[in-house]
């Protein structure tokens, strides 16, 4: 894992503007643009904020949603949880749980095993493929 910035100016440096508006702004790429939604290698998710292991490509499925979506985390501790109250509706926002980055939402319309859909930002992510 990677030094985790500070302040501003710091995240500023590391960023670029647009990861800097999802991660750090809350902000939402617009769906069918993300350069990780039709990724299918395998591999490890990763937060482009700090480098924590978030998602494996085993629990990656395609939802129609326009982002890329997981049944779950790598690990339960490695995404954090928070009711979001913002633009009228009540959803779950889930974070980094090193960097409190913003990855995107949790909804509850996923597959089996879970039944829960992480539609997370291309631009929260980082994806290191797995060696053969």
């Amino acid at each position: 894992m990677t030094e985790i910035p500070t302040t501003p100016d710091e995240w500023g440096k590391k960023l670029t503007l647009q990861q800097h508006q999802v991660l750090r702004e809350k902000a939402t790429e617009a769906p069918w643009t993300g350069e990780l939604l039709e990724n299918k290698r395998k591999g490890i998710y990763r937060c482009a904020g700090c480098g924590a292991k978030l998602f494996l490509s085993e629990t990656k499925f395609d939802s129609g949603s326009g982002w890329p979506s997981f049944t779950a985390p790598a690990a339960e501790e490695d995404v954090t949880e928070k009711t979001d109250l913002s633009h009228g509706m009540v959803r779950t926002e889930a974070l980094c749980s090193s960097c409190l980055g913003h990855l995107g939402h949790v909804f509850p319309d996923g597959p089996a095993p879970t039944g829960l859909r992480y539609c997370i930002n291309s631009l929260a992510l980082t994806f290191d493929e797995e060696e053969p």
